[in-house]
Formats: C-alpha cells, sequence, structure tokens
C-alpha cells in the first residue's frame, strides 16, 4: 500500500469524526505528535558536525535534544544533538572532569538546531 495513503488515513478519520461530532477538522501532526530533530554525534566547538550528522524523527514520548559537555573551567569541549525518550532539561551534571547539559524541545521541527 502507498506510504502517502497510510499517512492521510487518520487525517481522514479524524475529519469524519470532526464532521459528525461537531467539532474541529484536526491535522496528521495532531494525530502523531512528531517532529523533526537535527542530529549530530560530534561536534567540537568551532567546526562542522564530524559524525552522525543527519535528522531524527521525535514521535509521542520524545523529544529533539542538545548535550553540551564543558571543561571544569566552563570551556565548551564536546557539543551533540538527536532524539531522546524521555528528555529533561539538566545543568550540570558532573562526569568525570567534565560538566554536561541537556536541553529539550518539541516547539517545532529542527528546534533543537537553535540551542
Amino acid at each position: 500500500m502507498d506510504k502517502s495513503l497510510l499517512l492521510g488515513l487518520p487525517v481522514l478519520l479524524c475529519c469524519f469524526r470532526a464532521m459528525f461530532s461537531h467539532l474541529r477538522p484536526c491535522s496528521l501532526a495532531q494525530i502523531i505528535e512528531i517532529i523533526q530533530c537535527r542530529t549530530c554525534h560530534i561536534q567540537f566547538p568551532r567546526e562542522k558536525c564530524s559524525r552522525g550528522r543527519g535528522l531524527c524523527i521525535a514521535v509521542k514520548e520524545e523529544a529533539c535534544t542538545t548535550g553540551k559537555i564543558f571543561k571544569n573551567d566552563g570551556t565548551l569541549w564536546l557539543t551533540f544533538r538527536g532524539c531522546l525518550k524521555n528528555c529533561a532539561n539538566v545543568n550540570n551534571i558532573k562526569w568525570s572532569v567534565y560538566l554536561v547539559n541537556f536541553r529539550c524541545c518539541r516547539s517545532h521541527d529542527l528546534c533543537n538546531e537553535d540551542i
């Protein structure tokens, strides 16, 4: 079966439901609740992504995330991005001689590019 047809089916069902229950129509994004996130496994300061550059899809329980690893003196050492389940914003988690920060977002596609 055609993939676009399968993706359109939930929208169609939602629209029929809205017609018969006097609710406003909904979109596919409201049904599936997915967003695209930027991925990069390794990015050093002032350099382009060196490993794992691309996109991932965050589904309902996932979020786009950006992790930054700092040296003890506060100097940025490494950044990574991707999709993460049960993501939480955290500051200064101690990891050996480094401090790690996580930022999570679901506001719009590629929202972790801005962080």
